[in-house]
């Protein structure tokens, strides 16, 4: 479909929550608490987030909201837009660059317009699942295919023996050449724009992955879940820059 009606409103959320929120990182005093599920929560989550909910609510009235903080407004509209402020509080929290706000557009359930927005490093990068820019500038991901090769990318170390199989991440993150823990929305930045290979999340909410698949899909690279289902709506993500690479990724992972 046609989604250049709103990507120009897609960049003006993203513009507006990180003017918002960039002066509130880095500040020891910033009150952090803790949510039911023991992750972190600050002023500029939930404030970033009223603020992109109400110019939603004045551009597009009919349009529904699912937010991280603020919860489900219309969420079977046939437009509903999906919002993280900040993905990646716990960096945020602990003054590290490598968080950013994530900005989705579903339409009939499935996200054709995503955003990754880190304003400390003033990247902004937007797909459509057809093209992805960043900085108004055509980004691909690269063309590796073999492991031995790729840069791989997570959240936390810990979390695969938790939520998915431990042993299938030891093998793959013994088989790429370098792997690291830069993750949360930056790692899909890197993915997206050319400087890793390889990302992948064992637990995910709807609100992690909606951006993630028009600007995976449009730098030309594949995303889905853990076993190599639907990317959206799931659970866990596999991204990679090539196919042969994601295959090469979920063969490790299940075997």
């Amino acid at each position: 479909m046609d989604v250049s009606p709103y990507r120009a409103f897609a960049l003006e959320l993203a513009r507006a929550s990180g003017d918002f929120i960039l002066p509130l990182f880095g500040r020891r005093d910033i009150a952090v608490e803790l949510k039911p599920d023991q992750s972190p929560v600050t002023q500029a989550d939930r404030g970033a987030e009223e603020l992109m909910r109400g110019l939603i609510r004045e551009k597009f009235p009919t349009h529904g909201i699912i937010g991280e903080e603020h919860g489900s407004e219309r969420p079977d509209a046939e437009f509903v837009w999906v919002l993280d402020p900040v993905d990646g509080t716990k960096s945020f929290v602990t003054g590290v660059p490598l968080w950013g706000t994530l900005i989705a557009l579903l339409h009939r359930g499935q996200p054709v317009l995503g955003v990754i927005h880190q304003p400390v490093l003033r990247q902004l990068i937007i797909g459509d699942n057809r093209t992805t820019e960043l900085n108004g500038a055509p980004v691909r991901c690269r063309a590796t295919t073999q492991l031995a090769a790729a840069t791989l990318l997570t959240c936390d170390w810990t979390s695969p023996a938790v939520y998915q199989e431990g042993d299938g991440f030891d093998r793959l993150s013994r088989a790429v050449r370098l792997a690291r823990t830069w993750g949360d929305c930056y790692g899909y930045l890197l993915l997206a724009s050319g400087w890793a290979d390889v990302v992948v999340d064992p637990v995910m909410n709807a609100w992690d992955i909606a951006a993630l698949v028009p600007v995976i899909r449009g730098a030309g690279g594949v995303i889905t879940d853990w076993q190599g289902g639907p990317a959206y709506p799931a659970k866990s993500t596999v991204a990679a820059a090539t196919p042969a690479l994601h295959a090469a990724t979920l063969a490790l992972l299940q075997r």
